[in-house]
């Protein structure tokens, strides 16, 4: 199915441009994000979504039945761009198994994604403080399908990737402490909702020397450490893959039940 979508800036109208309902959905998709990151969700409205993507209101209920789906959604998709860029960042550096390797791709994906990184802040301006809270939510629901930090360190300790003579959840925990100093950093005091500075500026040589650091400090001296560390975190990924497709097939066939 086809449909018309009129591209506006400012008040002037450009043109009329004819694309599929796919299209059409990522399009709402791709301004929610940025009026979400601009000024909050919770101050954003689904009509001013419909005029930024240049359709009619009612366009948007086609795909979203409120708007409170529309962020389930958004967030599936960010997550899963989020979710590839880390493991392909993992799989292309030499030492991209370690913890120190992980570590250093999770900030180099984070830099690509300011509403992961509104996610993992816990921003409830950008994401509606009652949204984080809400149990039904897409948002607690991919938490649960996914394995906790800890033990995914467990696992590379059993591969011979990570130092198994520290308890796992202790490792986990620096590591969630370093990553949480690490998202805080990037916004400045004066950034608005979702702006960040990235990890690209100055605090580059930061986020390598702290992988440096946890790499001396956990990870075993023998060659094989990295790729034994990529081998569990491809498992990892792949498992975490399967849990988002079931989320997506699962809201695929509530749109289906909707609009018999």
């Amino acid at each position: 199915m086809n449909f018309d979508v009129t591209v506006i800036t400012g008040q002037n109208v450009i043109t009329v441009v004819r694309l599929p309902q796919q299209q059409r959905e990522q399009r709402i998709l791709d301004v929610a994000v940025e009026l979400f990151l601009r000024h909050g969700y919770d101050k954003t409205t689904i009509a001013e979504i419909a005029r930024a993507a240049g359709i009619g209101k009612g366009s948007v209920y086609l795909h979203f039945r409120n708007k409170e789906e529309l962020l389930d959604m958004l967030f599936l998709r960010e997550l899963h761009a989020y979710s590839e860029a880390w493991f392909a960042a993992v799989m292309a550096a030499p030492q991209g198994g370690t913890l120190g390797g992980m570590y250093k791709a999770m900030i180099q994906a984070l830099d690509g994604s300011r509403f992961i990184t509104a996610v993992l802040r816990r921003d409830g301006t950008v994401l509606g403080a009652h949204l984080m809270r809400r149990p039904d939510s897409i948002l607690q629901a991919s938490a649960r399908g996914q394995m906790t930090r800890h033990e995914v360190i467990a696992l590379m300790q059993q591969a011979g990737a990570v130092r198994d003579d520290i308890d796992a959840k202790v490792i986990a925990h620096m590591i969630d402490m370093l990553a949480q100093g690490m998202v805080q950093l990037e916004m400045s005091p004066s950034d608005g909702p979702g702006e960040a500075v990235t990890g690209k500026t100055s605090l580059g040589p930061v986020i390598e020397g702290i992988g440096e650091i946890m790499d001396r400090a956990l990870t075993p001296a023998h060659a094989g450490a990295s790729e034994a560390g990529k081998a569990v975190l491809q498992q990892v990924f792949e498992a975490g893959r399967q849990s988002l497709q079931a989320l997506l097939a699962e809201r695929s066939r509530r749109q289906r039940e909707d609009t018999r």
